[in-house]
């Protein structure tokens, strides 16, 4: 293993760390005596860019969360020069650089747009909501068998981000099956998954249900043919990351970024049922008006979802068999919360409050916290990873978005309780991470690097032993100029793991590709081409049964 440089880089948290990071400290700064100005047009456009790259980490209101506060008093201070900077080179902090994204004219729109007070958005009412909500394929057109001889259960869903779209692929013969529009960068799919509190449910893993950032909620059918595989959708916010079903397959739960709130949807016809506000107290005693909903799961143990509320630095256990009288623990653990995975036991829900510097350990049992794991900086697990080490025995493990760092702890309460929820080791990469992934029959873990301020380093991932923790090989996904590697999935047997190249070329344009190795010898196996910009895959049978 080989030693880490303990420099722990800087977060974004306001005017004084944010000149930290650019190593702006000696210089002097000036504040706007007068708001800046924009064209009407101009302000449409900037407002939209910000919404599309930079409110998921600073918040619509700008008020900041795993990115600093955007707030006029801050940026105002730092001035246009250095805003466009901050922009357009990103920072070792865990912001990347938008220089390839926004034309110039762009970051100099977006640096003067929020130096300007944030627009107030809208809400939005369960009857709009419902009037967004559409039936593509009637439920009595829904087929008793797949209508296609594929082997449906090791298709990978794979987002499409830039395209509006999500893409089926087949895994076994490494080919595109459809094109699914599903509304603006999808950021999550999920299925109904092998639930112990419901052992008889039927068709587990056939419809998955997307959020996309504009809020709209997709239903696709992977038993129907591929023109048909949309079935229904929805809208339950203006902005929004997570979803999940129940394990009873009958809702659909969707958290909203704004308006602040979850929304739990019919599974079968996609009509809203019922709406509950994030806003409330956090952890700190205090109001909070944007109480983002950030991940959302099923838990496998009991008819409830745990709804992490990004800024109250609460997780919510919520009990569907009743939604006419919800029961919902509120759990409070640390900020701001994030990406989050179950160990092996499906019992203990592990969640980056990212910001904090912190894993969050939720035992779903107890409805209760379990631990909180001291981190390096700004963890984020992504869909997480978890194997045998054989010294912790069974762990988990997170890359970082503030250093090259991959953070591994033991997870085995009732096996390993000394090693419990403590850091096992820490293994150095060349990078900051988004991703981590492994399967259970893979000696291997892989993580990318996605977060380098080096654009050429951002196109490699790194192969580690379980056994030796010792990295392996460092894979070379792309060479083309702009692109970046990210984000690992297996296949249904643990044979392949498939890569993601985002796009290398103009937004829009299907020549991101994916990339299929050997899961054993790491060598590569295919190139599957023709997406846009490819981000998260699901495959079927892994996800539907917590294979991590």
């Amino acid at each position: 293993m080989r030693t880490r440089n303990r420099k722990k880089m800087h977060h974004l948290m306001g005017a004084t760390a944010l000149t930290a990071v650019l190593g702006l400290g000696g210089l002097a700064t000036s504040a706007l005596a007068d708001e800046p100005s924009l064209s009407p047009e101009d302000f449409e456009h900037a407002k939209q860019l910000y919404f599309q790259r930079c409110a998921g980490c600073h918040g619509v209101l700008r008020k900041g969360a795993t990115g600093g506060s955007l707030e006029p008093e801050v940026t105002r201070d730092l001035g246009q020069h250095r805003l466009e900077r901050i922009i357009a080179l990103g920072t070792e902090g865990g912001m990347n650089n938008f220089d390839h994204i926004f034309t110039p004219e762009e970051i100099e729109m977006v640096a003067t747009f929020i130096q300007k007070e944030p627009p107030e958005p809208p809400e939005m009412t369960l009857e709009e909501m419902r009037e967004l909500t559409e039936q593509h394929v009637a439920l009595e057109d829904y087929p008793d068998e797949p209508l296609h001889d594929r082997n449906w259960q090791n298709f990978f869903v794979v987002i499409e981000r830039d395209a509006g779209q999500v893409a089926i692929v087949d895994g076994d013969r490494h080919e595109i099956v459809a094109h699914i529009p599903t509304g603006y960068a999808v950021h999550v799919i999920k299925s109904v998954k092998e639930n112990h509190a419901f052992p008889d449910q039927k068709d587990v893993g056939r419809f998955w249900y997307t959020m996309g950032r504009d809020g709209r909620m997709t239903k696709i059918d992977l038993w129907q043919e591929p023109e048909n595989m949309l079935v229904a959708q929805t809208q339950i916010a203006y902005d929004a990351r997570d979803v999940a079903v129940s394990g009873d397959g009958r809702y659909v739960i969707g958290g909203g970024y704004w308006p602040p709130h979850f929304v739990i949807v019919d599974a079968k016809d996609m009509n809203p049922l019922k709406v509950v506000s994030s806003r409330g107290i956090n952890v700190d005693g205090e109001y909070v008006e944007e109480s983002r909903v950030a991940a959302i799961y099923d838990t496998p143990h009991a008819p409830s979802w745990v709804v992490a509320m990004k800024e109250l630095g609460q997780i919510w256990q919520v009990d569907y068999s009743d939604i006419d009288n919800l029961r919902i623990e509120q759990i409070d653990t640390a900020k701001y919360l994030h990406d989050g995975f179950f160990d092996p036991t499906d019992r203990y829900f592990m969640i980056a409050a990212n910001a904090s510097d912190k894993m969050v350990v939720v035992d779903t049992k107890t409805r209760k916290l379990e631990a909180l794991i001291e981190t390096e900086s700004l963890p984020h697990p992504g869909p997480g990873a978890n194997w045998i080490d054989p010294e912790c025995g069974p762990v988990s493990g997170t890359p970082h978005l503030g250093l090259g760092l991959v953070s591994v702890w033991g997870s085995d309460p009732e096996g390993h309780a000394d090693q419990a929820w403590k850091i096992c080791y820490e293994l150095e990469t060349d990078g900051p991470g988004l991703f981590i992934r492994t399967h259970p029959d893979s000696k291997y873990v892989w993580a990318d690097q996605t977060i380098h301020p080096e654009p050429d380093v951002q196109q490699f991932v790194q192969v580690f032993d379980k056994e030796t923790r010792e990295i392996v090989k460092t894979i070379q996904v792309t060479d083309h100029p702009g692109a970046v590697a990210t984000h690992m999935e297996f296949n249904a047997d643990g044979t392949e793991v498939w890569v993601s190249v985002w796009n290398q070329g103009d937004a829009g344009e299907a020549n991101g590709e994916i990339v299929v190795y050997d899961a054993e010898t790491l060598e590569e196996k295919a190139r599957i081409k023709g997406l846009t910009t490819p981000t998260g895959k699901f495959n079927v049978y892994s996800r539907k049964n917590h294979v991590t």
